[in-house]
């Protein structure tokens, strides 16, 4: 690759240039001594520092990864099993969702009955993905900044107020029970 390729599109595999010329950058990957394009992008020859980067034309998918801190709106809640429907990871918001699965055994560190006193259907919540298998986010809330963000009353859906370490509805005054995060009810999604 010489000084009128830089700044050109590229596509993976093509040649950039070799080892003994230029130090491969961002963007690129090495075989047998050659400089080659890792991603769809742009071309740029560092002269001075002598090194090749492929700059991409696209931004990477946005996907949940193990140790990602993720939030989502719970969709079905079983005895010992939560569904939760992936939105945001960290403070980015998704295009799409992912589906994550909330075991009884992940919840905390002490004893849960039931995941009943943990979530329920439509509350928000805040997780860590441990594991990923067949396309499902395996998540735990074992922390005291993960959990419910915001829960709403199982009779008639206003926000539930915490008020210490009860939820209580300010429409009906029903009380119930889940496990929250220290920063429960503020902040925006």
């Amino acid at each position: 690759m010489n000084e009128r390729r830089s700044g050109l599109f590229v596509i993976p595999g093509e040649r950039l240039g070799v080892i003994e010329e230029f130090t491969p950058g961002a963007g690129t990957y090495v075989k047998d001594g050659v400089i080659y394009s890792k991603v769809v992008g742009t071309a740029l020859l560092d002269m001075l520092n002598k090194k090749v980067y492929v700059y991409p034309s696209t931004h990477v998918a946005n996907v949940p990864r193990i140790g990602a801190i993720v939030i989502g709106q719970v969709t079905n809640v079983a005895n010992k099993l939560a569904i939760i429907r992936i939105f945001k990871i960290g403070r980015r918001s998704l295009s799409g969702f992912f589906t994550g699965a909330l075991h009884i055994s992940d919840v905390s560190r002490g004893y849960v009955e039931t995941m009943f006193d943990v979530c329920k259907s439509s509350d928000i919540i805040r997780a860590k993905v441990i594991s990923v298998l067949n396309l499902t986010y395996h998540l735990t809330t074992n922390d005291r900044n993960l959990g419910v963000i915001y829960a709403f009353c199982s009779h008639c859906g206003a926000l539930l107020q915490k008020q210490k370490q009860k939820l209580t509805c300010p429409k009906c005054g029903k009380v119930e029970r889940r496990k929250t995060t220290l920063d429960y009810g503020k902040g925006s999604l």
